[in-house]
């Protein structure tokens, strides 16, 4: 089961600067591996005389990530790309693209110092990003009696679910968008309180804000 998780909701820009050396971090919110990489290849031809574009995305939650992947774009290997996703990991950056420019600016940093600036150059932007929560809802169509549609409405209340539909025929059927992790609850409640009666399917499951 995916559980809430939060996302980069709008794009951060930042500048570091270490040993005359210019890291320029950009933050995208993403959905997709191709999304990242349609933005990867407009920022690759920005900047078309950087030494190096690095960068790294996650795709879902950074706990349970649908998709992630680096690249250190000819830096040392284990220098950039991959510190760069672990401070999207350990910053909860999900659907979050991270692409760091550098421009170098005559000084060595060694491996230990480019970990520490593409780290940072990241870690600074997300101090400037905004998240938002995203909540994997389940859709049901639920079908009871007339007389438990009264009921019905107040347990969907109860559990935050969003009623999107309703139809009126032999019984009362409502195609409903309940929060994942709600949802196991309210199908019991629904089964014991109608001896077995309500007729539960799931139709879909979507994440929503």
């Amino acid at each position: 089961m995916i559980k809430r998780y939060t996302e980069l909701a709008d794009a951060v820009e930042h500048l570091l600067l270490e040993k005359n050396s210019e890291f320029i971090c950009y933050l995208q919110p993403v959905t997709s591996r191709e999304a990242a990489l349609q933005w990867l290849a407009q920022y690759r031809q920005q900047y078309s005389d950087a030494n190096h574009v690095c960068w790294a995305y996650i795709i879902g939650n950074t706990r349970q990530p649908q998709t992630q992947a680096f690249s250190d774009d000819g830096e040392p290997s284990g220098t950039a790309g991959k510190p760069m996703l672990h401070v999207l990991t350990e910053r909860e950056l999900g659907n979050c693209l991270a692409v760091v420019v550098r421009y170098f600016g005559g000084v060595k940093l060694g491996a230990g110092g480019l970990v520490r600036a593409y780290s940072n150059a990241v870690s600074q932007a997300a101090g400037n990003a905004e998240l938002r929560m995203i909540s994997p809802s389940v859709q049901l169509s639920i079908s009871v009696s007339f007389a438990f549609e009264a009921r019905l409405r107040q347990l969907l209340q109860q559990y935050q679910a969003a009623l999107d539909d309703v139809a009126y025929r032999d019984n009362v059927s409502m195609q409903v968008s309940v929060p994942q992790d709600a949802e196991p609850a309210l199908r019991e409640q629904l089964i014991n309180e109608t001896a077995g009666a309500a007729v539960i399917r799931q139709v879909a499951s979507h994440s929503g804000v």
